[in-house]
C-alpha cells in the first residue's frame, strides 16, 4: 500500500517542479549578474534602504514632539520594513539572509521605541542601536550586489528639487 502512494506522489512532485521551473521570472534566469540586475532594478530595493535608513533617523527627531509623534514614526518604520521584506527572496541567498535579518532589526527597532514612546530613553536607546544594526546590514548587502553584478545600488528615495518650486 505505502510503495503504490509513493510512485504518484513522486510523479506529482516531480511534475510541480518542472511546471514551477518553467514559470520562472526573469529574476530566475541567466548569469547571477542577471538575476540580480533584473531583481534589484525590479523592485524597490534601494529606495526601501534609504526609507529605512530615514525613518530611524526620523524616531529621535520626533521624540521633542511627544509619544504621539514617536509612535506615528514607529509604526511607519514597522510598516516600511515589511513592506521591503515583501521584496524577498532575491536570487542571491546571502543578500536574501541578510535582508532578513535586517528587516527583523528593523521591526524590532520599531516595536521597541512604540513601546518607548517618548519618555522611555532606555528602549528609545536599544530602539536605535537595532537601527544601526540594521543599517551595517544594508551595507553589506550593497557590498554583496556590487560583487556579483558590479553596480552599486542607489538609496536616494527623493527627487532632486534644486529649483525650490513643486513642478521641479
Amino acid at each position: 500500500m505505502r510503495r503504490r502512494l509513493l510512485v504518484p506522489s513522486l510523479v506529482l512532485i516531480t511534475g510541480c517542479a518542472f511546471t514551477l521551473t518553467s514559470c520562472a521570472g526573469a529574476d530566475q534566469q541567466g548569469s547571477a549578474a542577471h538575476r540580480m540586475s533584473v531583481w534589484t532594478s525590479g523592485t524597490t530595493l534601494g529606495e526601501d534602504i534609504g526609507t529605512l535608513i530615514a525613518d530611524n533617523a526620523r524616531v529621535a527627531k520626533d521624540v521633542p514632539n511627544g509619544t504621539g509623534a514617536v509612535h506615528a514614526a514607529c509604526a511607519t518604520m514597522l510598516n516600511d520594513a515589511e513592506m521591503a521584506n515583501s521584496n524577498l527572496p532575491s536570487p542571491d541567498p546571502e543578500v536574501t539572509a541578510l535582508l532578513t535579518k535586517a528587516y527583523n532589526f528593523e521591526g524590532t527597532a520599531a516595536n521597541q521605541c512604540f513601546s518607548a514612546g517618548a519618555t522611555n530613553k532606555k528602549l528609545l536607546a536599544a530602539s536605535a542601536r537595532n537601527g544601526i544594526k540594521a543599517e551595517a546590514l544594508y551595507q553589506e548587502v550593497i557590498q554583496r550586489i556590487r560583487q556579483i553584478d558590479g553596480r552599486t545600488v542607489s538609496t536616494t528615495t527623493t527627487t532632486d528639487n534644486s529649483s525650490g518650486s513643486i513642478f521641479g
